[in-house]
C-alpha cells in the first residue's frame, strides 16, 4: 500500500472527486452486496422473488407492501451503523481542499452523518421519504415509528423513500448536478470501495484520465477501473484514509 504517494497527490491541493460504494460503508460493518445491505447474497427473498425484483420499480407499483418490507431491513441494517474514519476524511478534506466533491451510490446517509456538505447522493437516501401523489416530503431518522406500509398524511397516498429502486431512472437533480460537476473538470478522481459497474461511476475515472489529471482506487479486490487508474491501494477504505488522516493531520469530527 503507498499512502504516501497519495498523499504526495493530494499536497498540490487538487480539484478532487471522490467515488464511494458499499466497500467503503463495509468498514461500518455493513455487508457489500449490489449496495443494498449485503443482506440477501446467493438466496432470494421470502417472498419468491430476487432481491432485484422485490427492490423494483415494477414490484413496487404492484405490490409496493413487498417492496417496503425489504426497504425497512435495509434501513435497520443502516440504522445500527455509523461512519467510519474513512467517511470522516472525506468530510475534512471539504474543509482541507479548495475543492472536494463526493459521489457517492450508497443510501445509508453515513457521509452526510460524518459532515460531508459537497456531495452527490446519486442513488438517493432512505432516509428522505417522498409521497407518490402529491408533494408531501419528510426526512426522517429511522422507520421505527412507521407503519408497515407509509401513507401521506396529506393525501393518503402511499409514501416511498427517495432512493433509486431498480429498473428506475436516476434523479434529475443529482445527475445534472454530476454533470455540471464533471464540466468543470477534476484533477484527482480517488474510487473507493466500488465495483464501478455502472457506467456514470467509471465515467469520471476514464474521463479524468483522458484529461491528464490523476486517478488512484482503494479497493481490495479487481474492478472495472483497476487497469485505468495511476495508483492501486489495495485494502479498505478505513485502512487506507485512516493513514492518510495521520499523514495530513487532520481533525477529524
Amino acid at each position: 500500500m503507498s499512502v504516501d504517494a497519495l498523499h504526495a497527490l493530494l499536497a498540490d491541493d487538487p480539484s478532487t472527486l471522490f467515488i464511494t460504494g458499499a466497500g467503503l460503508s463495509a468498514d461500518s460493518g455493513l455487508p457489500t452486496y449490489r449496495g443494498v445491505g449485503g443482506l440477501y447474497e446467493d438466496q432470494g427473498t421470502e417472498d419468491g422473488l430476487s432481491i432485484e425484483e422485490a427492490l423494483s420499480g415494477a414490484v413496487f407499483r404492484r405490490k409496493p407492501a413487498v417492496t417496503w418490507k425489504y426497504i425497512r431491513q435495509i434501513e435497520e441494517a443502516c440504522r445500527h451503523a455509523g461512519p467510519n474514519v474513512a467517511h470522516f476524511v472525506m468530510a475534512a478534506l471539504e474543509g482541507r481542499l479548495s475543492r472536494c466533491v463526493t459521489l457517492t451510490q450508497n443510501v445509508d446517509g453515513l457521509h452526510r452523518a460524518a459532515g460531508s456538505q459537497n456531495l452527490i447522493e446519486i442513488h438517493g437516501t432512505v432516509h428522505r421519504l417522498k409521497c407518490t401523489g402529491c408533494s408531501w416530503r419528510d426526512v426522517v431518522t429511522d422507520y421505527a415509528h412507521l407503519p408497515p406500509l407509509p401513507t401521506c398524511p396529506d393525501c393518503g397516498a402511499i409514501v416511498r423513500p427517495e432512493v433509486v429502486l431498480f429498473d428506475e431512472m436516476l434523479p434529475r437533480g443529482p445527475m445534472a448536478k454530476l454533470e455540471q460537476e464533471l464540466g468543470r473538470g477534476f484533477e484527482l478522481v480517488i474510487s473507493v470501495g466500488t465495483s464501478s459497474l455502472f457506467p456514470y461511476i467509471a465515467a469520471p475515472v476514464w474521463l479524468c484520465r483522458q484529461q491528464g489529471g490523476a486517478t488512484v482506487e482503494i479497493n481490495p479486490g479487481t474492478t472495472e477501473v483497476s487497469r485505468a487508474v495511476d495508483l492501486r491501494l489495495r485494502c479498505g477504505a478505513a485502512e487506507a484514509l485512516g493513514e492518510l488522516a495521520e499523514r495530513m493531520a487532520l481533525e477529524l469530527g
